[in-house]
């Protein structure tokens, strides 16, 4: 499933360049282009899914195979090792979550502090 209209389906595509951090056949991994910290890149599903309130019971090896890569990836990207370092892993979802491209994406935000933007 591919969204011609989506930005993140476009990146995933190659029709938008990016830097890509990691790619297997279920997740794309790109950082970020307005960093909120040292280390700050997305981990986005292949299929379009719309956010987190579209999910289903199908999608849950998906969903933990993400949130699984998270931590891999922090550390290779800069991150510290737990529990004096670590990373924070957001999802928006919706308007009012903060979501604005509307695609099922996962921030991985972390590294040395000062970066906290409260």
């Amino acid at each position: 499933m591919h969204d011609p209209n989506c930005l993140f389906c476009k990146i995933i595509a190659g029709q938008i360049p990016s830097r890509k951090v990691y790619e297997d056949e279920q997740v794309f991994a790109f950082h970020d282009i307005h960093p909120w910290a040292p280390v700050h890149f997305l981990i986005v599903p292949k299929i379009h899914l719309a956010s987190m309130a579209s999910a289903t019971p199908e999608h849950a090896g998906l969903l933990g195979h993400m949130l699984l890569l998270a931590p891999k990836l922090a550390m290779e990207q800069g991150c510290n090792p737990y529990p004096e370092g670590g990373y924070s892993i957001v999802v928006n979802t919706g308007a009012e979550g903060g979501q604005e491209v509307h695609h099922l994406h996962m921030h991985v935000i972390g590294g040395p502090r000062p970066w906290l933007r409260g």
